[in-house]
């Protein structure tokens, strides 16, 4: 039986090494896609990733399946439901966040056509290959990802600092962090 080599992160279970093998790291150009990642990711802030994919149906049912559209128009009664709901992070700024980031994202599609070309247009429209030999050599945050932060906060996106950011990057594929012997990177 050949055993596949990966990532040392996503070794916990079968949940990460399922994430690991089919999605971190490959290129999305869904709009609909990357703007889940970024509310994962907004929840993420301040903990692990692990908790967050462990709720990730629960998230994609109480957020109507990451319906932008849908999300922008939340009141303060879907607000109130979703602090009542147990399957998901209840953390009211990230909630609040998370609506007006939806606004923000189609006001970026109006300008850019897409979200899509907006976000790779920070990375020339492919993934940038760091080339990490380990975990260690695995940057936070880079240039780009400071730049990118930068940018959507002053289209009002909440929870985009750098880190969240870079995470989002290395989720949908904008960099390649696979380690050197990690059987992705082939």
């Amino acid at each position: 039986m050949e055993t596949k080599i990966r990532c040392g992160w996503c070794e916990k279970d079968d949940l990460y090494r399922d994430y690991h093998d089919n999605e971190w790291g490959t290129p999305v150009y869904d709009d609909d896609k990357l703007f889940e990642f970024l509310v994962l990711e907004t929840f993420q802030a301040g903990l692990s990733w692990y908790t967050i994919l462990s709720k990730r149906e629960n998230f994609r049912k109480a957020f109507d399946y990451f319906d932008y559209k849908k999300i922008a128009k939340y009141d303060d009664k879907e607000i109130e439901t979703l602090m009542q709901n147990a399957g998901i992070i209840r953390n009211g700024l990230k909630i609040k966040a998370t609506i007006s980031n939806a606004v923000a994202f189609m006001e970026v599609q109006k300008e850019f056509g897409t979200f899509s070309k907006y976000i790779w247009g920070f990375t020339g429209g492919k993934p940038i290959d760091n080339n990490p030999k380990g975990l260690k050599d695995v940057p936070a945050v880079t240039e780009i990802s400071d730049a990118l932060s930068k940018d959507l906060k002053k289209r009002g996106f909440k929870f985009v600092g750098s880190t969240v950011v870079y995470a989002h990057m290395q989720a949908t594929g904008m960099v390649n962090d696979h380690v050197e012997d990690c059987w992705k990177r082939k």
